[in-house]
Parts: C-alpha cells; sequence; structure tokens
C-alpha cells in the first residue's frame, strides 16, 4: 500500500530542509540557505502533525519563514557569529577615484567609470572627461564627485 501524498509530502519537506542545510555547510554562500533549510523543517514538523495539510498552505508557510528568517534574522545572526556583514557599496565607493567618461557639470548629469561600470554622475563643478576625482558619497546609482579640486587629467602615457 502507498503512503497518503501528505506523509510523502512531510517527509519531503524534511529531507529539502536538511539537504538545504548540507548545501549551507558546504557551499561558500551568504547565509541564505540555512534559513530556507530551517523553513522546510518547520514545515515538514508542521505538516507531519496534522497542523499545514493542504499544499498550497505548506508553500505559504515555507515562502513567509524563509523571508522572515532572511529578513530579520540573517544581519543579527551574521553578527553575533562574527561573520562578514557585507557593506553597502555606498560605503566601499567613497574616496575612491572615478575616471570622467562624459562631462559632468553642476546641475547635470554626467558618467564615470568606476570599478569598471559606468556610473551616473553629479559634481558641484565643471569635471572634463579624462579627470580622475575622488568620489564623495553614493546616491541610489548615482555617484557625486568631490569638491573643487580635481585629481588632474587622465594622460596616455601613463604618468
Amino acid at each position: 500500500m502507498l503512503a497518503s501524498p501528505a506523509i510523502v509530502l512531510w517527509w519531503m519537506w524534511l529531507l529539502a530542509g536538511l539537504g538545504l542545510l548540507i548545501v549551507e555547510l558546504v557551499t561558500p554562500g551568504g547565509f541564505f540557505a540555512v534559513f530556507f533549510g530551517v523553513a522546510a523543517i518547520l514545515v515538514g514538523i508542521l505538516s507531519g502533525a496534522h497542523v499545514a495539510q493542504a499544499e498550497w498552505l505548506q508553500w505559504a508557510l515555507f515562502i513567509v519563514f524563509s523571508i522572515v528568517g532572511v529578513v530579520l534574522l540573517r544581519r543579527p545572526l551574521m553578527q553575533r557569529m562574527g561573520l562578514n556583514v557585507p557593506a553597502l557599496p555606498s560605503d566601499d565607493l567613497r574616496g575612491e577615484l572615478a575616471l570622467v567618461t562624459e562631462e559632468v557639470r553642476p546641475g547635470e548629469l554626467g558618467k564615470v567609470e568606476l570599478r569598471g561600470s559606468t556610473w551616473t554622475a553629479r559634481a558641484h563643478r565643471t569635471i572634463r572627461v579624462g579627470e580622475r576625482v575622488q568620489v564623495e558619497r553614493v546616491d541610489g546609482l548615482t555617484v557625486w564627485l568631490a569638491g573643487t579640486e580635481g585629481r588632474g587629467g587622465w594622460t596616455g602615457g601613463g604618468s
């Protein structure tokens, strides 16, 4: 005699949860799979206890548990365990030199190259193409270029 679908799903949730926990242990991930694994195990327990029998309810609980775990618990747990909490890009880019690829004028947008990517740029003074200017701050996807002193123009001779 075959087992009922609810029992199969119960075991499937537990196996999926354990598999996700193992994936978290053996891969250099960003501490995400553990929350999906715990969510799957919780759904498996609820399903096995006949609290969450409907398949749609099991999936809904899995989604909610996963999102709540990642959003509310990931950062505090990483800090508590002494793991490196990723900084926002704005924290990393401040002070770096950007190469102006499209002239930037006060009140207008220009373009700069920074870490191999093109960024929209703003400045309080006109900055010519080829100048290297320090990043003052990042506002969304726009970099603000520092003060009134540029870093000089770029010369193709490497000097």
